[in-house]
Order: structure tokens, then C-alpha cells, then sequence
């Protein structure tokens, strides 16, 4: 063999399976020993089969009911539009409410003033035996005691007699049963009072039943003249 000719290279391949050095099983290039996964693979199915972690308070937050948005307002105009609109409604609640209040304490009165009235009208009969009794002078004792008892209850309704000899005659109070005329009146006068009457505050409960007497000579009603025009006629 020549010098100038090359030599043929010599490359030696340790195909042993267990490395004699370490013990360990040799995996050749290119192979991946039985039961591992590559690393790409390995990747592959962490994506398909992992489950994702998720943040709870982020999906709270997606499935909670959200509160409507408050609409924009329109302008200026319309607030104030709206301002006096509940005003005004709130000035019509209020007087309906204090017109009710003064209907319900004038109903309230009107039933107390009618329970009063009914129940003076049941005493009247009584008052009157009473006076019979007075003037026959058998208002005495114990008939007496309570006879001021029947009396201090119409005091405590308010209500008040009236009718007496010499009062003037007035229709809407009196009651005229005998009519008599004599000089010694110049206006009808009540003579004689045959029977009281009562009346609480302006009203006329009961009228009293008297004996009038007129005038002999009532007066004339003044003449009238009739203003005559001298002026002649146009």
C-alpha cells in the first residue's frame, strides 16, 4: 500500500443495549424507550385532557343580575318638567288628606251633637213633671234630689230652657197657642209660658208653647208718596 493512497477510515459502533459503565438501558438515536411519551405528545394531551382552572368570582360576576342602567336624562327641561309634576301631585295628596281629616272630625261632631240631642229629647217629658211639681210646691226631698240630678244633666249636654212671661213674640222659638189683644203691649208679647222650651247653642230643640198678646191698635204703616217728575217731557 502505497503512501499516497487513503486509508480507509475505521468507525467503531457500540451497539450494546446496557451501558457497561453505568448498567443503564441505552435508547437509540432516534427511538423513545417503551412506555414514555415525547414531550411534544405529552404537551398534546395536557391541553386536550387537563381541566382549566377557572376564577369563581369571575363567573359570579357574569351570572349575577346586573341592575338596569339608569336611563340618561333627556335635558335640563325634563327634570325640572319632572321635578314639578311629583310637586304638584304631593299638594294634591296633601289637601285631599286635610279635606278628609275635616270631614271626619265634622262627621265625628255631627254624631255627638245627634246622640246629645236624642237624649235631651227623652228628658224633656220629665223636665216638664218637674215644673209641674215646682210650681204645685211638691218639689221636695228625695223627689227633689233628683229632679236636680235629671236638671244637671242637661246642664252637662249643653242645653239651655228659655221661655219666659214678657218676652217678645218670635215665631221661629215660640209656639202661639191663645191669642189674646190688650193696650198695655205695643208688640206682640208672650204673656203667658204654658210650656218651656230648649235650645242647645243656636239650635232650637224644643219651642216653647205660650199665650200671645197683641196690641189693641197696632201701628199704621207709614205712608209712601210717589216722587212726581215736574220736569217736562222731552
Amino acid at each position: 500500500m502505497t503512501s499516497g493512497e487513503e486509508q480507509p477510515r475505521v468507525v467503531i459502533r457500540d451497539k450494546r443495549r446496557i451501558d457497561p459503565v453505568t448498567g443503564e438501558l441505552r435508547v437509540p438515536a432516534g427511538e423513545q424507550p417503551a412506555g414514555t411519551t415525547p414531550p411534544e405528545a405529552r404537551e398534546e394531551q395536557m391541553s386536550e385532557h387537563e381541566t382549566p382552572v377557572v376564577d369563581e368570582a369571575v363567573i359570579y360576576q357574569e351570572r349575577a343580575p346586573q341592575p338596569p342602567a339608569p336611563a340618561p336624562a333627556a335635558g335640563g327641561g325634563d327634570v325640572a318638567a319632572q321635578l314639578a309634576e311629583r310637586t304638584e301631585d304631593l299638594q294634591r295628596v296633601t289637601a285631599e288628606y286635610a279635606n278628609y281629616r275635616r270631614r271626619v272630625d265634622r262627621d265625628r261632631t255631627l254624631v255627638v251633637d245627634q246622640a246629645a240631642e236624642r237624649f235631651a229629647l227623652q228628658l224633656f217629658p220629665i223636665v216638664d213633671d218637674i215644673e209641674r211639681a215646682r210650681d204645685h210646691g211638691d218639689l221636695t226631698g228625695a223627689f227633689k234630689v233628683v229632679a236636680e240630678r235629671v236638671l244637671g244633666l242637661l246642664d252637662g249636654l249643653g242645653v239651655e230652657p228659655f221661655g219666659v212671661a214678657g218676652d217678645p213674640f218670635d215665631p221661629s222659638s215660640h209656639e202661639a197657642v191663645i191669642h189674646d189683644t190688650s193696650s198695655e203691649v205695643s208688640v206682640p208679647t208672650a204673656t203667658t209660658v204654658l210650656r218651656q222650651g230648649f235650645r242647645r247653642g243656636d239650635r232650637v230643640l224644643r219651642t216653647a208653647m205660650v199665650a200671645v198678646t197683641d196690641p189693641e191698635s197696632p201701628a199704621a204703616a207709614p205712608e209712601t208718596t210717589d216722587a212726581v217728575d215736574d220736569a217736562p217731557p222731552a
